[in-house]
């Protein structure tokens, strides 16, 4: 009697091979449709083509290139593509967040309301630093008109707003500041704010700039020290206190702190007297009128005659009957 054709030949009475583990057997058709909708939402979020996904979960799974998904792979691939799928989830809100801000900067004033608050919120200057979470509050706040600046105020010509350059040099001692003493950065700028006397929407004044840098400076130096003394606060100053300064600290010192000039300081205490150094070297700056704002002082009344005046004047035959002839002109008017 001859064998079935295709099988081998197996002695009566001994069992049948025990079937493979189930955990080596390929995927299931359930696991492989699972795996294939999560690649194709990642797909659809994303620059990459299914195969870099498939060979990127292979790769983190520590399997060949070659090598096929076993059943005993999918939870591991499971989590590893619900893994890259929030990313890229992630990573599609945040460019759609920046692509509406990018659509509503240019409008009105928007574009400084956003970089002033996350000046003052954030201690940055670019959309590019904020986080996700971030960025999502800036455009909460400026689709809901919560992030507007009020209208440019008349300002002396020579109080103009601090210049790109300036702002970046002030930003640079904020960091270093920041990293002396582990204050954050929106603190610090808010205490210039403050110190500069400005209104919320406001920029800093220009004027302001070198007395800012030798806050900053002073306070960084003095962060260095272990016993600060008002002595120590003179020698930190780039621009040191003149002897009336120095007496004026020294009463103020001693009339809050009961501090003399030898005495040790607290950070706090440091901190009080470098902004009235501040405060009282600000209020001395002198407000410069500029030449073209200067009118000229006489009555409209005679201001047809002024160019004439000065053209006879200089003829002294003509000087005689000129000043006859305003007398009478201001007779006539009286």
């Amino acid at each position: 009697m001859q064998p079935i054709q295709g099988a081998s030949p197996r002695p009566p009475g001994e069992p049948s091979p025990a079937p493979s583990a189930a955990g080596e057997q390929p995927l299931s058709s359930v696991q492989r449709t699972v795996l294939e909708r999560l690649i194709t939402r990642i797909v659809a979020l994303s620059q990459l083509q299914s195969a870099e996904v498939w060979a990127g979960v292979k790769h983190d799974l520590g399997l060949k290139n070659e090598t096929p998904l076993l059943s005993r792979h999918f939870p591991a691939a499971e989590q590893n593509l619900n893994q890259r799928l929030a990313t890229v989830q992630t990573t599609h809100a945040t460019r759609q967040i920046v692509q509406q801000l990018s659509d509503l900067l240019p409008q009105g004033n928007n574009r400084q309301a956003v970089s002033d608050y996350i000046r003052r919120e954030f201690g940055h200057s670019a959309l590019s630093q904020l986080t996700p979470q971030q960025l999502k509050s800036v455009l909460t706040l400026l689709q809901n008109n919560q992030l507007t600046i009020p209208q440019p105020q008349q300002r002396p010509a020579t109080d103009r707003p601090l210049l790109p350059a300036e702002h970046s040099a002030l930003n640079q001692q904020v960091a270093k500041l920041t990293a002396a003493t582990g204050e954050s950065g929106k603190q610090i700028w808010q205490s210039m704010l403050e110190l500069s006397g400005v209104k919320t929407g406001e920029l800093i004044p220009a004027k302001h700039f070198t007395l800012l840098t030798t806050w900053l400076q002073a306070r960084q130096t003095l962060s260095q020290q272990t016993a600060p003394t008002l002595h120590a606060i003179q020698a930190a100053l780039k621009q040191p206190l003149e002897p009336a300064e120095w007496k004026e600290i020294t009463d103020y010192s001693q009339q809050r702190f009961q501090a003399t000039p030898q005495m040790q300081l607290t950070a706090a205490q440091v901190q009080d007297i470098l902004n009235q150094v501040f405060l009282r070297r600000a209020e001395r700056q002198p407000d410069i009128l500029e030449v073209r704002n200067i009118q000229p002082i006489f009555s409209p009344l005679f201001a047809p005659f002024a160019e004439p005046f000065k053209a006879i004047s200089a003829r002294p035959g003509l000087a005689l009957i000129a000043l006859i002839v305003v007398m009478i002109l201001f007779w006539m008017v009286v």
